[in-house]
């Protein structure tokens, strides 16, 4: 890391401090247990990607409430550990292949959380029967492929699935949700509300035959909330 400049080395620490801070989130919001789970965000720099192209993950196996920015590991694109004292994330490999096929994303989450690990264990994407799904995903919640841990085949998946997909969560059947922003906030908001929608639509399944938004008024719900909601 020494031979980073100081800007670059600047922007690597905002990071960790915001990734440290995010991980408070998915614990809050009741979207992981014990040390599932994991937060990373791209380092920018003049907000664009350092020519190193490196990005910032939770350290393996730690508990929540035992985590800090200095805790924080910096990987590059290949997923080898750049900086820090712990081993990175079991899901490294996935989300630095999400890196290196989509520039455009700056934050990857994955969570445990029940109601969406509920559809991915069915191997059912979530439908678009409120009109919050229509906003934030543009239509139904896919489903990627069963993929086992431990390389980049989880990544391959998201990115398979996402590419191509106005959604920014994808259910990893067998396993369960990842979620993908231009920033980490905006993918732990989407990890926040996939659980959410993901509990609304079980139980509405539980109570009868959902009824599906039409896709030209998703549409029209898409675009309100993704240019014009807000400040």
């Amino acid at each position: 890391m020494n031979s980073l400049n100081g800007d670059i080395q600047k922007r690597i620490e905002e990071t960790k401090k915001r990734v440290s801070d995010l991980h408070a989130e998915l614990p809050r919001w009741g979207l992981v247990v014990w040390t599932a789970g994991n937060i990373s965000e791209r380092v920018l720099v003049s907000g664009a990607p350092s020519e190193e192209d490196l990005f910032v993950i939770k350290p393996s196996g730690v508990r929540y409430e035992e985590l800090s920015p200095e805790k924080m590991v910096v990987c590059n694109l290949d997923g080898d550990l750049v900086e820090g004292e712990y081993k990175p994330s079991s899901d490294t490999a996935a989300h630095a292949y999400v890196y290196r096929h989509m520039p455009e994303i700056g934050g990857v989450v994955h969570t445990h959380s029940t109601y969406a690990c509920a559809w991915a264990a069915r191997g059912e994407e979530i439908p678009c029967g409120l009109t919050m799904i229509g906003d934030e995903y543009g239509g139904p919640i896919p489903v990627g492929p069963f993929a086992i841990i431990g390389d980049d085949s989880i990544g391959k998946g998201i990115v398979e699935t996402l590419r191509n997909s106005r959604s920014t969560a994808v259910l990893m059947k067998n396993h369960g949700p990842f979620t993908i922003g231009t920033n980490a906030t905006k993918a732990v908001k989407s990890a926040v509300m996939v659980e959410e929608v993901a509990k609304a639509m079980h139980l509405a399944k539980e109570l009868g035959q959902i009824s599906p938004i039409p896709q030209e008024a998703i549409d029209q719900l898409y675009d309100r909330y993704q240019n014009v909601y807000g400040q």
